[in-house]
């Protein structure tokens, strides 16, 4: 019986060693012909193209099955998980969540390959030809419609005068002594260079390029490439095509020149950020110090307690942008505060350097005007050091149209002339179907720019592949992706508003794809998303039906505690309401509702980036606390008080706690995306200033909440609420431990006792000792507590002092 043998190869992509007992499985029988009954066949290990882990396996298929279509996939056992599927990628299908790959029987296509992650097969990376120790280099770009493409260099040579690191739209800036290198089609839309003719890596190691495409239409454009490791330029100019004559320090990076670089090796001193001075040793050596014994990061999300912190937003009193060094000089005044986990703004390379990030443009590359991709690995090594876990907010439900123009935006067809055909964006339909408005087709999704275009593989992988990059080079510990509701809820048509539900369908293909790659690579890895739809199925495991995440930000949760910005009177807005200064009811009943759904999957918190001064009718904690007064003599005292209240509220839910910087020394200016770097605080100095005693309330609650099973526990009951009184009494509890708080935003104290009565099966009976006091002296209070005292409960009544706009802890003794 003739017969035809293919080749099965999966890429791991990744350097760290993730697979065992690694198997192909396929829709044929032994005698290689179309079956129902899937068979398994092992598969060898060694290393692959990139010198990450690879998989291969051969099949004898019956040659009279040419032209039948077959599915595989692979089954592996990872970190105590056996027989698991390690496709991530699910079928072309919007209604379909399987996940296996398909082949037509074929002579000459005999070779079948799967990337779990590609952050090494695209860019410019190492490439390994079989039985060869030592890498050569290859280029690889995804580019459908090109009709040709090339790698040009730039010239980097600082002996003479400063290099400017940019190519002009006519080519102004190419190396004339260099030699063009050609990539050929490979199918698929992929190109690539010949390694064969580039044996030596280190040769190219460090080389300004661009990718020069000639896109659909015939004309020759200048490109970054999308899977750069480093740009050169580390400023904010975009000489926007035109000759430029400047230093490449004062260049915007996403418009500068790519650099090669290897990400197996990190810099041996922090401050060498350019690449000519570099000192480089592995980075096995530079991670070998990451861990201190007894003081890892936490490993569960109920256990973190996150410090929301923007690096540009560091490095008081400068009115520039903070960097990497700023941060890392930041990181044990946070292991003195007490958090166990930093949460940066994006820090994915985006334009200019004065911003939050969040118009994310190359997804592989480190912000390169704050330091860039070596400095972040200082950080986080310094992090892990001091136990503290590290979290990046991640943006992928947009692509940027503005000083994009040489990174997605048209990549290889002019968006003027065939829009369906820029590559990385989503375009519904052809630009005839909406006369006099080309970008009609565009979708819109309540972000800032269009969306990606997530019908497509190599577009969702790219994605997929930057969150493992992070994880796997960067030992990232997790992810909190911005606005999901733009990813699966959100997409319009931009000509006429209509709902596209297939954007949305790919879009939630998408977030699984995420979840799963982050969860194989590190199941302890924490995945949290912005999404204000309150869709279960976020939070529900991938395998079960579900998108995958840990949890989600709760939006509610910090509307009904703090109530600033125009979210309408559906919401108990109790700290702006309290801040009137006026008596009366306040809708304690509304928060109570929020505070118990925080016991699902939430991240709880009182301030973040949006909330402080961003959004209109916004404001920081404090200011809101006393409706913006003057933070003078006794009003501080109040504002103080309540910002208490609304931390202590927070870190005491049943969900994540977390805030943004500031709030802990009493931050009053407005943090906003356009200019905050003109309202920097001085996040040390007030330790010892003006926020000395809201220091010291964080630090000692943090210390608190951290060191009891039942403050982390996602046990919470509301047992009382009184809304004239502005009163709320709720338990915590774990096995072995149990918490009772009662809080008060009356601005008056309950300092002769107030009973608080529930049933007896929900307040046990003995004695419960006061173990914190928001009001204690050393926070700036009044001391009005119960002085630590034991108090009895019975029949389900206590009888407490409770501070004015404050709150008590008692844990149950006896």
């Amino acid at each position: 019986m003739p017969q035809l043998t293919v080749s099965f190869t999966f890429h791991s992509g990744i350097k760290r060693h993730l697979l065992g007992n690694v198997r192909l499985w396929g829709s044929w029988n032994a005698a290689g012909q179309l079956s129902d009954q899937w068979t398994a066949a092992p598969m060898a290990q060694s290393q692959g193209e990139t010198g990450c882990d690879a998989y291969h396996a051969s099949v004898q298929f019956d040659a009279a099955q040419a032209g039948t279509t077959f599915q595989w996939g692979v089954m592996a056992d990872i970190q105590g998980a056996p027989d698991t599927w390690v496709v991530v990628t699910e079928v072309p299908d919007e209604n379909s969540n399987e996940r296996q790959r398909s082949f037509v029987l074929d002579a000459d296509q005999t070779q079948q390959d799967y990337w779990f992650a590609t952050g090494r097969r695209f860019g410019a990376q190492k490439y390994f030809a079989p039985g060869s120790a030592a890498p050569g280099v290859r280029f690889a770009v995804w580019a459908p419609h090109a009709r040709n493409v090339e790698v040009v260099f730039a010239p980097f040579d600082l002996s003479g005068s400063t290099p400017t690191g940019y190519i002009a739209d006519d080519g102004t800036g190419i190396d004339p002594a260099a030699a063009v290198l050609p990539l050929a089609s490979k199918g698929g839309g992929i190109w690539e260079s010949d390694p064969g003719t580039t044996p030596d890596f280190e040769a190219y190691r460090d080389r300004l390029y661009m990718y020069r495409i000639t896109n659909e239409q015939g004309a020759a454009t200048y490109k970054v490439d999308i899977f750069s490791r480093n740009q050169v330029g580390r400023g904010g100019i975009n000489p926007g095509g035109a000759h430029y004559s400047g230093s490449y320090l004062d260049l915007d990076g996403i418009v500068s020149c790519s650099v090669v670089s290897d990400p197996d090796l990190v810099t041996r001193n922090f401050q060498d950020t350019g690449i000519d001075k570099q000192t480089l040793i592995p980075d096995s050596d530079f991670w070998a110090s990451e861990y201190t014994p007894g003081r890892m990061p936490p490993r569960h999300i109920e256990d973190l307690i996150i410090y929301e912190m923007h690096v540009g937003s560091l490095g008081f009193p400068s009115t520039s942008a903070g960097t990497f060094a700023d941060a890392i000089e930041f990181v044990d005044g946070l292991a003195d505060l007490g958090v166990n986990a930093v949460e940066l703004l994006p820090v994915l390379e985006f334009d200019g350097c004065c911003q939050w990030g969040y118009g994310t443009s190359l997804f592989f590359c480190l912000q390169t005007s704050a330091g860039g991709a070596n400095q972040l690995k200082y950080f986080v090594r310094a992090c892990h050091q001091r136990g503290i876990a590290v979290i990046l907010d991640v943006v992928y439900n947009h692509f940027s149209t503005s000083d994009n123009e040489r990174a997605e935006w048209g990549y290889d067809s002019d968006p003027n002339i065939a829009p369906q055909n820029n590559t990385w964006y989503w375009y519904q339909g052809q630009p005839t179907d909406y006369p006099g408005n080309i970008n009609g087709g565009y979708l819109n999704n309540l972000s800032s720019g269009y969306t990606p275009r997530f019908s497509e593989e190599n577009v969702r992988q790219m994605f997929t592949s930057s969150a493992a990059t992070l994880l796997d080079d960067f030992h990232i510990d997790g992810l909190r992706v911005d606005l999901t509701d733009a990813i699966h809820q959100d997409n319009t048509l931009n000509a006429n508003g209509a709902s596209i539900g297939s954007a949305n369908q790919y879009g939630t293909k998408f977030l699984r794809e995420l979840t799963r790659t982050v969860k194989m690579i590190n199941p302890a890895a924490f995945l949290m998303a912005e999404d204000h739809t309150g869709w279960s199925a976020m939070t529900q495991p991938a395998d079960q039906g579900g998108v995958g995440f840990d949890a989600v930000w709760y939006a509610d949760f910090h509307h009904h505690l703090i109530g600033d910005g125009n979210y309408g009177d559906n919401y108990a807005k109790l700290l702006r309401n309290a801040g009137y200064g006026t008596a009366g009811p306040l809708r304690i009943d509304y928060f109570a509702g929020a505070l118990l759904a925080t016991q699902s999957n939430k991240v709880a918190y009182h301030a973040n980036h949006d909330e402080a001064g961003n959004e209109s009718n916004t404001g920081r904690t404090i200011v809101i606390s006393v409706n913006l007064a003057p933070l003078l003599g006794s009003t501080r005292k109040y504002a103080e008080g309540r910002s208490r209240f609304a931390f202590g509220l927070a870190a005491l839910s049943a969900g994540t706690p977390m805030f943004l910087m500031g709030e802990e020394i009493g931050a009053a200016k407005y943090f906003r995306y356009n200019d905050f770097f003109l309202n920097k605080e001085d996040l040390v100095g007030g330790r010892t200033g003006d926020g000395q005693f809201l220091f010291r309330f964080y630090k000692d609650l943090i210390g608190m909440t951290t060191a009891k099973p039942a403050a982390r526990s996602r046990a919470l009951d509301v047992i009382y609420g009184d809304n004239n009184n502005r009163v709320i009494a709720f338990t915590r509890n774990a096995p072995g431990q149990q918490l009772l708080v009662l809080a008060s935003l009356n601005d008056a104290p309950f300092d002769h006792g107030y009973v608080i009565s529930t049933d007896p099966s929900r307040l046990p009976e003995g004695g419960w000792q006061e173990v914190f006091n928001s009001d204690a002296a050393v926070y700036g209070g009044d001391n009005v507590g119960n002085a630590g005292a034991t108090l009895p409960v019975s029949g389900g009544q206590i009888n407490a002092v409770i501070p004015a706009h404050g709150f008590v802890v008692f844990e149950k003794v006896g």
